[in-house]
């Protein structure tokens, strides 16, 4: 099992859009950089677990947690025109884009701000902290585990 950090925009498709949906399933999709790309395609697995992250707004924070579902598959937005994900240079015989179904597991009642993951030594080497633009990005087993301290998770997964 692996750990992630997913950054989503709560305004177009935040925890509480995840909570709403049946069964708590969603397909991410909608990843047009090549290396978080590589990440969905090549590294991102069926049990592993996901930091769900709000970004672009304020506080921006760790929310909650989520399973990967689905390992990764050809992402069908970018085969539709109607779609802003719509790429004319992918092809259903070689696609470029990826995505994975994740479910909702947990919902934090106390979201862990950036803020607060700034300031925790045990975090300093987050990849959150390092590259923050990518959208995806690897986790640490200890990180992930100072995370859910952090939220107040006292529970195992």
């Amino acid at each position: 099992m692996a750990y992630w950090l997913f950054k989503s925009e709560p305004a177009e498709y935040g925890i509480d859009h995840l909570e709403a949906e049946p069964q708590k399933i969603t397909c991410w999709h909608g990843i047009r950089n090549y290396q978080a790309r590589n990440l969905l395609r090549d590294n991102i697995y069926t049990k592993d677990l996901i930091l769900f992250y709000h970004s672009s707004c304020k506080p921006t924070a760790v929310v909650g947690i989520a399973k990967v579902i689905a390992s990764a598959y050809p992402d069908p937005t970018q085969f539709d025109e109607h779609s802003p994900y719509y790429d004319a240079k992918s092809s259903k015989d070689h696609p470029r884009w990826f995505c994975v179904d994740i479910q909702l597991h947990k919902k934090f009642a106390h979201p862990v701000e950036l803020t607060h993951i700034k300031h925790n030594p045990k975090l300093e080497n987050m990849v959150l902290l390092k590259q923050s633009r990518l959208s995806i990005q690897p986790v640490q087993e200890a990180e992930f585990n100072e995370i859910k301290k952090m939220a107040r998770l006292v529970s195992n997964l």
